[in-house]
């Protein structure tokens, strides 16, 4: 047994130094090495979906298995903390009192990474977080073979600080800090550690007992006297008549931000990328300066094909990590636990294979609040979770610009979750230049619980553009219930100049039960040289209810809203490029309840064939193929 445990960390070693040099050399690992469809598998897609979206379940079901042994973190120097009570910032615009450790509080860093050094060298087993309040002041970085196990009513409070996720990263970057390879909005780089992470390991677990077990990200708590946090670095919103999303906590024009323009970056593309051509350096930086701020600069580095050894970040910059990010890890399981308050997306799985997020309660408010966003997957299992979340419960990520080494998203299964509140509840995008494929979602709960004050803005969204492009193919979507409707007005994304598409006309951002955007937030990409493909979507079987809104009894602004590709987006050097419309679409036997819009229930563009059957949007029933 000793002897298979030490090839299998062996092996594991291998991998990681591997995917180390690669990424920061830029090379890349290609789609063919990354993620293998079966065989077995892409036959039942022929027959019938579901065969397959179960042959997924069943495949990850199976139980992932420790060695019986547990390393408690007390006995590596851990000791619970005190608490104080803060003001802190609970959602975009909202405000309560947060507990959070007082100050010069034990920190359990030190303990829990011996705890888990120690596990993994032992051949694996569980290290236990007992029940008590605990500080963090750095990453709970997890090894193959090891559970970390927070036991009922144990509360991780992870340190605030931004400088605590420079501190202990691989990769010594001067004066930006200790780094972490990671991916931040799909695109690589060096940036502040995740809180909970994990790199080329196999056989890992993060587990709870119940939702009592909470890590917490302290997101809206206050870095300081000024009443910044890690929420502030979001800077100005972007979406036109969002609803109780307005503001950023704490953000004035002139803060630093994601979108603001960053004097440490490079002025201009020039050195960093000598082998592109002046057409090709203009177009990726775009008019003016604005492609400086750290939130543009990123894809742009991408685009410029700037190794990953090169696109720096950290300190001095505003890139909020994600709270729990596993990169290449195979055999992985979430279960049982809390996550609240996160600065970024809440869990975010890269180029991972047999990952299974079970029965986690995913709570947070902020900004960019995901609260599942596998990326480059091969065979995810989502059940039984409950996200309530301040962006998109759940988004399938691909992705993004030229970082599409991975290969794309594929064999995914969704079920029996509920969505209390978020952007849209199951969501493909935006970033998914690497494609989405075989996706199934089904028996679910979008409960919109905040339809008053914070709705769901839309329920079964794709987003892609000019940009992302990608494709999304063998979508399924059966029996999902929505009691409470979505936002019942419309939110707007800034269209390009000459677009056919105007602002303030396409309700993309929110207002529909089903939106596909191919035409997403399309100011925000300077190069616009990829159209998406769109084919094989199939969704039945949605019953949305009315909710009792000042105006009258509404379920959504409108029912259907489908945006295929905008071709007048294009700025490459094809003079005839190819733009394919949304294909191969059915919507079948559903009840969408009652739309503000009455006259104009559905919205299309450069859609072809898409067929209504037994489709009622207010009194009217539709059975109709429809191309625009």
């Amino acid at each position: 047994m000793k002897k298979h445990v030490t090839q299998v960390q062996g092996s594991q070693s291998q991998r990681r130094d591997f995917m180390k040099k690669m990424s920061l050399t830029g090379l890349s690992l290609g789609a063919g090495t990354a993620l293998p469809v079966g065989q077995v598998l892409a036959a039942t897609l022929i027959e019938d979906p579901w065969l397959k979206a179960q042959a997924i379940v069943d495949r990850l079901s199976v139980p992932l298995k420790f060695r019986q042994a547990d390393y408690r973190i007390t006995d590596f120097g851990a000791a619970p903390c005190e608490l104080k009570t803060v003001k802190a910032w609970i959602s975009f615009e909202a405000q309560d009192n947060l507990s959070t450790p007082v100050a010069n509080s034990k920190d359990i860093y030190p303990a829990i990474t011996e705890a888990i050094a120690t596990c993994h060298k032992a051949g694996g087993g569980r290290v236990i977080v007992p029940s008590g309040n605990w500080f963090c002041a750095g990453p709970i970085v997890l090894l193959s073979n090891v559970n970390v196990h927070l036991q009922s009513g144990a509360h991780i409070y992870f340190s605030n600080n931004p400088e605590d996720y420079a501190k202990y990263g691989n990769f010594d970057c001067g004066l930006n800090g200790k780094l972490t390879i990671s991916r931040w909005q799909s695109n690589d780089c060096l940036n502040f550690s995740p809180m909970v992470y994990a790199y080329a390991q196999d056989h890992i677990a993060l587990t709870g007992d119940d939702w009592t077990s909470i890590l917490d990200g302290q997101g809206g708590v206050p870095f300081d006297d000024s009443g910044d946090c890690w929420w502030t670095w979001k800077g100005k919103q972007k979406t036109i008549n969002s609803v109780g999303q307005g503001s950023t906590p704490n953000y004035k024009s002139g803060k630093r931000s994601e979108n603001t323009p960053n004097e440490l970056n490079a002025a201009s593309l020039e050195k960093l990328a000598p082998q592109l051509d002046e057409k090709q350096r203009l177009r990726i930086q775009g008019e003016g300066d604005k492609w400086r701020a750290d939130g543009s600069y990123l894809p742009a580095l991408s685009e410029a094909g700037v190794p990953i050894g090169k696109r720096i970040f950290g300190r001095g910059h505003n890139l909020r990590p994600p709270m729990i990010q596993f990169i290449g890890c195979t055999n992985v399981l979430m279960q049982g636990y809390q996550v609240n308050n996160t600065p970024f997306w809440q869990h975010h799985p890269v180029h991972c294979r047999n990952v299974v997020i079970r029965n986690v309660k995913a709570k947070s408010h902020g900004p960019n609040s995901d609260g599942f966003d596998p990326e480059a997957c091969d065979h995810v299992l989502v059940e039984s979770c409950t996200f309530d979340s301040g962006d998109d419960c759940i988004a399938i990520k691909a992705g993004k610009n030229l970082d599409t080494q991975y290969g794309p998203s594929q064999n995914i299964v969704i079920q029996n979750c509920i969505m209390q509140s978020g952007h849209g509840a199951v969501t493909l995008g935006s970033e998914m230049a690497g494609g989405i494929q075989n996706v199934y979602a089904q028996n679910l709960l979008f409960e919109n619980l905040h339809w008053d004050t914070d709705p769901l803005n839309t329920a079964i969204r794709l987003k892609t553009n000019m940009n992302r492009g990608g494709y999304l193919k063998n979508f399924f979507v059966r029996n999902i219930s929505i009691p409470n409707g979505v936002q019942t007005s419309p939110s707007f994304y800034t269209s390009l100049p000459n677009s056919p598409i105007h602002s303030k006309t396409v309700a993309t951002a929110a207002g529909a039960v089903i939106t596909f955007d191919c035409d997403y937030a399309p100011v925000s990409d300077n190069v616009r040289t990829r159209a998406p493909v769109v084919d094989n979507v199939h969704i039945s079987n949605v019953t949305v209810g009315n909710a009792a809104t000042k105006k009258g009894q509404f379920s959504c602004y409108q029912a259907i809203v489908i945006l295929g590709p905008v071709a007048s987006d294009y700025n490459g050097d094809d003079k005839n490029p190819l733009v394919f419309p949304v294909t191969n679409v059915t919507i079948s036997d559903c009840q969408f309840g009652t739309p503000v819009n009455a006259d104009s229930p559905l919205y299309l563009y450069n859609v072809k064939g898409l067929e209504l059957k037994n489709v009622k949007i207010g009194d009217k029933l539709h059975n109709s193929i429809l191309s625009v």
